[in-house]
């Protein structure tokens, strides 16, 4: 054999050891990813689009709830979950003691308060019914809002986990009605305003730059993240998640499809 063929030979060998070495994707099992429906759902399609160019088979899993997504990641039933920010994922951590990490920023969603009745919210009248998240870390990012506007005071030792008990002051004698926050659009008939996350908020066919008469800052602190088991956060099929979620297609896809109602936080 030539000097050069040898060579030739040698350098296959090499490539084809390190591709040995680096772990395979489980392309033949389904990875299955839970989100909400609405924009999480929608983004997913593209970076199960773009995972399958690295050999990950993502099987997307909608939920209508903030719960059971958790649950189901910590049972084994998922490998993966998108649809939550970091102070929720901390607060159900401990809560539930459950043993799940993030592994990469997605979107942020900055939430809006909607009303059928008014257009202004120096409208609201006094002691007016308003539809808050019943979860402990949106709850409290709303009075925060409100806080901002204005409109409340609020206890500062409660930090994000405020509820309506930690508001101490009220001038306008607001109701705060707490409810699931995927209940909070149907709300809006039987309240003066309701708070509404950006994912419920589209579903229902709610558009945040138009239809909310305030929102949040897109420089918010709650981005959503994609969130793991602990013991799988290393694992080749979670490096392609995160890989796919943070491709160009995939940040395009989101500018180019909600024009700043959501906002790429990588």
């Amino acid at each position: 054999m030539s000097i050069k063929k040898t060579l030739q030979a040698l350098a296959a060998l090499a490539l084809g050891a390190a591709f040995a070495a680096q772990p395979a994707l489980a392309a033949d099992k389904p990875f299955k990813i839970g989100v909400t429906a609405g924009p999480h759902a929608e983004i997913m399609e593209v970076v199960k689009q773009e995972a399958a160019k690295q050999g990950l088979n993502i099987q997307i899993v909608e939920f209508s709830d903030y719960v059971q997504p958790n649950a189901a990641l910590a049972s084994g039933d998922l490998n993966a979950n998108s649809y939550q920010h970091q102070p929720y994922l901390d607060n159900v951590n401990a809560d539930r003691h459950y043993n799940l990490v993030s592994v990469g920023k997605t979107v942020i969603f900055p939430i809006g308060i909607y009303s059928k009745k008014f257009k202004s919210l120096k409208d609201l009248p006094v002691g007016a019914k308003i539809g808050l998240p019943n979860d402990p870390t949106n709850g409290g990012r709303v009075l925060l809002l409100l806080q901002s506007l204005g409109l409340i005071k609020v206890d500062p030792k409660a930090g994000l986990k405020a509820t309506p008990l930690d508001v101490t002051g009220n001038p306008r004698k607001f109701k705060f009605i707490e409810l699931d926050a995927a209940q909070l659009p149907r709300s809006l008939d039987d309240t003066a305003a309701s708070a509404i996350n950006t994912n419920f908020a589209v579903s229902a066919g709610l558009d945040p730059k138009k239809d909310a008469i305030a929102q949040e800052s897109p420089d918010s602190p709650y981005a959503n993240v994609l969130v793991v088991r602990a013991a799988d956060k290393d694992s080749p099929e979670v490096k392609a998640l995160v890989a796919a979620y943070h491709s160009p297609a995939v940040k395009q896809f989101i500018e180019t499809k909600y024009k700043g109602s959501v906002v790429p936080a990588f």
